[in-house]
């Protein structure tokens, strides 16, 4: 403990902290403005992402909830407001002796913290099926919905497949399909596939009660298999397995598997992903935290990826000798955050001259479960 004091102290004292933060997304910005918010002038932030700006959209703060305008934030301009600067890069290396990264543009750059915010790729699941990842957009829903009031398809599966995954995206599609489907006086039945346990478990007991009182209201099945195979061209097949049932559908929807995005120098589990401590330390590597879907941490979402930021950004701060306690990320109460779009810090940067919007919506049961139908609309983008 002695010897952190010191470090912190010295610190302190010396030049500020030369922070780079790789990644564009929920994480990466939520971390920026941050560290900004609670470091000041005590650090120096770099902000590196490949992509030029962030998309997003703000909701109404009063329930019944609707979408305001579509915003997109040039990265560079967000990086100014935080007093960072932006690189248009990758990170494609990371060398721990010397605490510097390699960039796709052939620079190298030095840090004295790194944080890693890189997101994952969405691998589909099933082939020859429809994949809802965050770069799908409303016209492919548009088009199942049209063949459901057409009478073309009355039976439809939506497969949550096992491994890191957007779990909560899942249960929005089938309740959104469901209620439009009811909507139209079309006949849909709708079942879910998912791991057993389910990704849902780890919101907690209260959680999963309240989605899945949702999921029965609307008369939607679950069913559960930790592998699934599609058989048939016409007549579509689902063998569930380890149980070996079979689910005969008219259409198939799912959800991608993640991957990470592998850097040199930053070592991955068997899905790619960067293992962190409670504080999002980068396990095993000095200097360096990660935050956001490129963390092992199973279950992805917004609200998961900006709690990550915020814990790495204070860890980071009491780095630096400002004066915050460093908390850690509380895995046992994440329903509280999970379906939450944005940060606190990043809310307030993206604060939108529309009266009476927000990017943070309160907490009602789980707040996921509200948001599908207003990202569709609003065309959301954001990537953690």
């Amino acid at each position: 403990m002695k010897d952190a004091e010191h470090t912190v102290d010295s610190l302190s004292e010396a030049s500020p902290l030369r922070i780079l933060i790789a990644g564009g997304g929920v994480a990466g910005l939520e971390t920026v403005m941050a560290l900004r918010g609670l470091a000041g002038d005590l650090v120096t932030l770099t902000l590196i992402a490949p992509e030029g700006e962030f998309v997003y959209s703000p909701l109404t703060a009063e329930w019944p909830f609707s979408v305001g305008r579509i915003h997109s934030v040039g990265l560079s301009r967000a990086a100014r407001a935080a007093g960072a600067v932006f690189v248009a890069a990758r990170v494609e290396e990371v060398d721990r002796e010397a605490r510097t990264v390699s960039l796709s543009t052939g620079e190298r750059m030095g840090y004295d913290a790194l944080v890693l915010a890189v997101g994952a790729d969405a691998i589909p699941a099933l082939e020859h099926v429809m994949t809802w990842d965050d770069r799908s957009d409303s016209d492919m829903l548009g088009g199942l919905l049209q063949d459901v009031e057409d009478g073309y398809t009355k039976r439809l599966a939506l497969v949550i497949p096992a491994g890191p995954v957007w779990p909560l995206r899942g249960y929005e599609l089938a309740l959104l399909m469901s209620q439009d489907a009811y909507g139209m006086s079309a006949d849909l039945e709708v079942t879910i596939v998912e791991p057993d346990p389910p990704p849902l478990a780890l919101l907690g007991d209260h959680a999963v009660q309240l989605i899945s009182h949702e999921l029965g209201r609307a008369h939607i099945t679950r069913l559960f298999a930790n592998q699934v195979r599609l058989e048939g061209e016409h007549q579509l097949e689902l063998i569930l397995h380890p149980s070996r049932r079979t689910l005969r559908v008219d259409r198939v929807l799912a959800l991608p598997k993640l991957r990470g995005r592998p850097i040199v120098g930053i070592p991955g589990d068997h899905d790619g992903l960067t293992e962190v401590d409670a504080h999002s330390r980068v396990s095993g590597i000095d200097r360096v935290w990660a935050a956001g879907d490129c963390t092992s941490f199973p279950l992805k979402s917004g609200g998961v990826s900006a709690e990550q930021a915020d814990v790495a950004a204070r860890d980071i701060a009491a780095l630096a000798g400002a004066p915050v306690e460093p908390r850690v990320f509380d895995s046992d109460h994440i329903e509280q955050f999970a379906g939450l779009p944005a940060g606190p810090y990043l809310e307030q940067r993206l604060a939108t001259a529309e009266p009476g919007m927000t990017m943070h919506l309160p907490t009602r049961g789980v707040p996921a479960l509200t948001y599908l139908q207003k990202d569709l609309a609003a065309g959301w983008r954001g990537r953690g």
